[in-house]
């Protein structure tokens, strides 16, 4: 039995994520239960204030999804009530490094995605070459704030003012992270958050949306819940305005129903208060896992880490590792013994979007443009989990002994 087996053995596996939740979090949730009032209620709003506030910014709104959170924006964006608005047949740059939720709003909300190519040093849009790549036609850009950190978001939100340009902000993958000393997220019109499982808050489910406006939230308030009548102020200003409709039921825009449940914000808001404390045990985790690997006798820069600005003050929730090109013959093979031997795995998000079948199927790459940088992520990079908790000396040798079998299988 050799050293990597019975290591493996012992320790059993790593997984992208350990236990999410605490007692404290589920006895949040169960409380909530026990009341009845388990839609949105008065534990949304608690939540929406809280979320707010830390954050810095004007309105937030809780939904059930970050991919809810994405589909509102690009609605909002186009809305009718709003003045900038981007009407259909308008271009949006998104980059070619993506999920399928920052791309499908904008085409279903009748925009025409352009993707535009990432560095694979940092998982991000060059802030230069964004701006490079706008055009008369672009009315959207959307900015993906990768796997917990970003791009040069003043220099592109700056330079989009300018030509009246709308900011929609993916940071669901970056609750926490900061640019300078203002929170990704918030540099936007819109910005989008995710409080999935594997996040850096989860309430199982769930999502925020924020904005800077009355106007966007009246907006976003109606859009989440049926096109109602809702909200303090708009219900008492529409049942005046149309006395001959029964006030409870004023639809006064388009909807979709976007709620969250109470439970999900009891247990999120529990969580939102230890955010700072997850962020610094995933970062502590994330340097015992390089240090361990680059101080160990075997390494010889098999694998390659993101580098980012010292303006970032990043948020992880999982570890993106591009393994060396020498190597990209195995990374298949590579990737099955790791998730075979206990070490969970996922691709850094889509890899390429436009490689997928439904961007294919949707013709949304037709001049089959090559994206070198979101390709090279693609057939190289890999992520493993962060934990919550520390981990111990020997899951992170169980973690180095299996990343170093890449010179061996």
């Amino acid at each position: 039995m050799n050293k990597i087996t019975t290591i493996k053995n012992s320790i059993q596996k790593y997984s992208l994520l350990e236990m999410g939740f605490n007692n404290q979090d589920l006895k949040k949730g169960i409380d909530v239960l026990k009341t009845g009032f388990i839609t949105m209620n008065k534990e949304t709003e608690k939540f929406e204030k809280i979320f707010a506030q830390k954050l810095n910014v004007k309105y937030a709104l809780m939904v059930n999804s970050g991919s809810s959170a994405n589909l509102l924006a690009a609605f909002a964006a186009c809305n009718p009530l709003r003045e900038n608005r981007f009407k259909r047949g308008d271009h949006a740059l998104i980059p070619a490094l993506c999920w399928s939720t920052s791309l499908w709003p904008l085409v279903q909300s009748g925009l025409k995605p352009k993707f535009i190519d990432v560095d694979p040093k940092t998982l991000n849009l060059d802030a230069d070459y964004i701006i490079s790549k706008i055009t008369k036609k672009t009315k959207v850009i959307m900015l993906v704030n990768v796997l917990g950190i970003s791009a040069n978001n003043r220099k592109i939100v700056n330079y989009a003012k300018k030509k009246s340009i709308i900011i929609i902000e993916d940071n669901c993958e970056a609750l926490g992270a900061k640019y300078g000393e203002i929170f990704l997220g918030t540099f936007g019109d819109f910005g989008t958050f995710s409080f999935f499982y594997s996040h850096q808050i989860t309430s199982g489910e769930g999502g925020m949306i924020v904005c800077k406006n009355k106007k966007d939230y009246e907006i976003l308030l109606a859009l989440r819940s049926h096109g109602w009548s809702r909200g303090k102020g708009v219900y008492e200003k529409n049942a005046k305005k149309y006395p001959n409709l029964d006030p409870r039921y004023i639809f006064i825009n388009s909807g979709f129903n976007l709620r969250p449940t109470d439970i999900q914000a009891a247990i999120a808001n529990n969580q939102f208060k230890r955010l700072k404390t997850f962020r610094q045990i995933r970062s502590t985790n994330k340097s015992k896992i390089i240090n361990s690997l680059k101080k160990d006798k075997r390494w010889n820069n098999q694998f390659r880490f993101v580098e980012y600005s010292k303006k970032i003050k990043a948020s992880y929730m999982v570890l993106p590792i591009l393994i060396d090109k020498k190597f990209f013959y195995k990374k298949k093979k590579f990737i099955s013994f790791l998730e075979k031997s206990g070490l969970e795995t996922r691709p850094i998000i889509s890899g390429s979007f436009v490689n997928q079948p439904s961007s294919k199927l949707y013709n949304l790459n037709p001049d089959n443009k090559k994206f070198r940088g979101a390709q090279e992520i693609q057939d190289l990079g890999f992520v493993i989990g962060l934990h919550t908790k520390s981990i111990k000396i020997p899951k992170v040798k169980f973690i180095v002994d299996l990343l170093f079998s890449i010179d061996t299988i």
